[in-house]
């Protein structure tokens, strides 16, 4: 019998949508108002689940609070109130789209999570727009 349990956090974060290949006239035709050279900015909204057998011992799947902590030091931490394109080592290289951001997050958080256990990221970038990502 396998359960999931999810935690959600928030961050706040700026990033421009550009892919310096491009010439400005591509990338505003791509990306428009993302595009943006001077940024802007989203109240992200994350759910992070972790699907896996219940521990009888413990009665859980995984402690959430451990989760908790997990989500605020490796995701918090790292991209609340940054520019992710000038303060976020993963997007020196890398477009910070909701889809990107949503892998990186994965990327963080999967080394810390037992590995018999599944990982979801569903990242709201605006109430109506998300992503999920599995592995």
């Amino acid at each position: 019998m396998k359960v999931k349990v999810s935690r959600k956090a928030t961050f706040n974060a700026a990033h421009r949508l550009h892919r310096p290949d491009w010439d400005d006239e591509k990338n505003k035709a791509v990306f428009g108002k993302c595009n943006n050279p001077r940024y802007h900015g989203h109240n992200y909204d994350l759910i992070v689940s972790v699907t896996g057998e219940i521990d009888q011992e413990t009665g859980f799947v995984m402690d959430l609070k451990v989760l908790k902590d997990l989500i605020k030091e490796h995701v918090e931490e790292a991209l609340d109130h940054k520019n992710l394109n000038a303060d976020v080592p993963e997007f020196k290289k890398l477009n910070p789209t909701a889809e990107n951001i949503a892998v990186v997050i994965w990327n963080k958080l999967r080394p810390h999570i037992d590995k018999a256990k599944d990982l979801e990221v569903v990242l709201y970038e605006t109430p109506r727009n998300f992503v999920t990502y599995s592995g």
